[in-house]
């Protein structure tokens, strides 16, 4: 089922939260709601699932006005961060819950009941664990077994609020690849809130960035990484660094020399340019920038450099090859191979 937000806005009191966000998401797909604490993205979601009524705009199902729908007409599945999970049932009956509850002309019979909940067990990957309480499971688990209990209703759409934040980073990682493989076989419309870039970029379709109840951005991982659309969507969404320059002519210049650096975007006078740490290389000759080394870390696929600048003064970091010899103190020259350049109001 496709999903349509258009012009939401939610007020708590003085608090702005949305801010007139629009957003289109299409049938099947998986969507990452991305941004920092107090972006907005848990807003919209509880926004879409009914748990909050905007001041303005409309939630649409399938081009249906789903706007003034309580929560129980919507069909939606909702996974939290902290499983809500009922501590008194076990897992079957947890799994069970939603459907033992529908009204009678709707119920499933038990025998029907008791199918669905192997079945999206046996989906989940933790088979026999039916008689177990939540507290007997892992924390991944547990989340497992809240995915499941979600989608026993057969929802239209799945909602699921940082479903792996309470989780440690080894299983955060396993489950990642797990729900990815969930969702192709499901196929339910999904919104997932994150504020976990590599979470977002991995496991999502499209990524959508929230800052400060507005939405920034929405596109592919290659589109949000390499076309980013503002200077918050540059610097959020991976290592970021900038520095002012002025633009003339669609050229960066810096204290009246042009950098190497290719000028994405549309932009004339003082701005800034935006690159990322695999973006700079050492050289000795037609150096951008000139450094001294502050500090030599080693990383999984290298060094990184803290260099402080000569001009302007500020620290830039620099990857490098793990077999590059180079000290802290060292003078090096420094290339901007590419950037985006942002004018000052943007």
């Amino acid at each position: 089922m496709d999903i349509r937000i258009v012009g939401i806005t939610k007020e708590f009191g003085a608090t702005e939260a949305l801010r007139d966000v629009s957003l289109d998401v299409r049938s099947g797909e998986l969507v990452a709601l991305l941004g920092p604490s107090g972006s907005g993205k848990t807003t919209l979601l509880r926004v879409i699932a009914g748990l909050e009524r905007p001041n303005a705009g409309r939630v649409l199902f399938a081009n249906e006005d789903a706007t003034a729908l309580p929560v129980q007409s919507r069909r939606i599945g909702f996974v939290f961060q902290h499983y809500a999970l009922f501590k008194h049932m076990n897992v079957f009956e947890n799994v069970a819950y939603g459907l033992r509850v529908r009204k009678r002309a709707e119920r499933p019979s038990s025998a029907e009941i008791r199918a669905r909940v192997h079945d999206l067990l046996d989906l989940v990957q933790l088979p026999g664990v039916e008689r177990r309480y939540p507290a007997q499971l892992s924390g991944g688990q547990r989340q497992r077994v809240a995915l499941a209990r979600a989608l026993a209703v057969d929802p239209h759409v799945l909602l699921l609020d940082e479903p792996f934040g309470a989780l440690d980073a080894r299983v955060r990682k396993d489950l990642r690849r797990w729900l990815r493989e969930i969702h192709e076989q499901t196929g339910h419309t999904t919104l997932f809130v994150t504020h976990d870039q590599d979470e977002a970029l991995e496991l999502a379709d499209r990524v959508a960035i929230l800052n400060e109840g507005r939405l920034e951005q929405i596109g592919t991982a290659d589109e949000v990484y390499d076309e980013p659309a503002s200077p918050f969507a540059m610097a959020f969404v991976g290592d970021t660094m900038s520095i002012p320059v002025e633009v003339r002519d669609g050229k960066a210049m810096l204290a009246g020399k042009p950098l190497a650096a290719t000028v994405a975007g549309k932009a004339e006078g003082q701005a800034r340019l935006y690159f990322r740490p695999g973006e700079v290389v050492v050289t000795d000759d037609g150096a951008d920038l000139t450094g001294t080394v502050a500090g030599v870390r080693r990383t999984t696929s290298g060094r990184r450099l803290q260099v402080k600048l000569h001009e302007p003064d500020m620290v830039i970091d620099v990857e490098t090859a793990t077999a590059a010899t180079v000290k802290v103190g060292d003078i090096m020259g420094l290339r901007i191979l590419r950037g985006r350049v942002f004018t000052l109001d943007q």
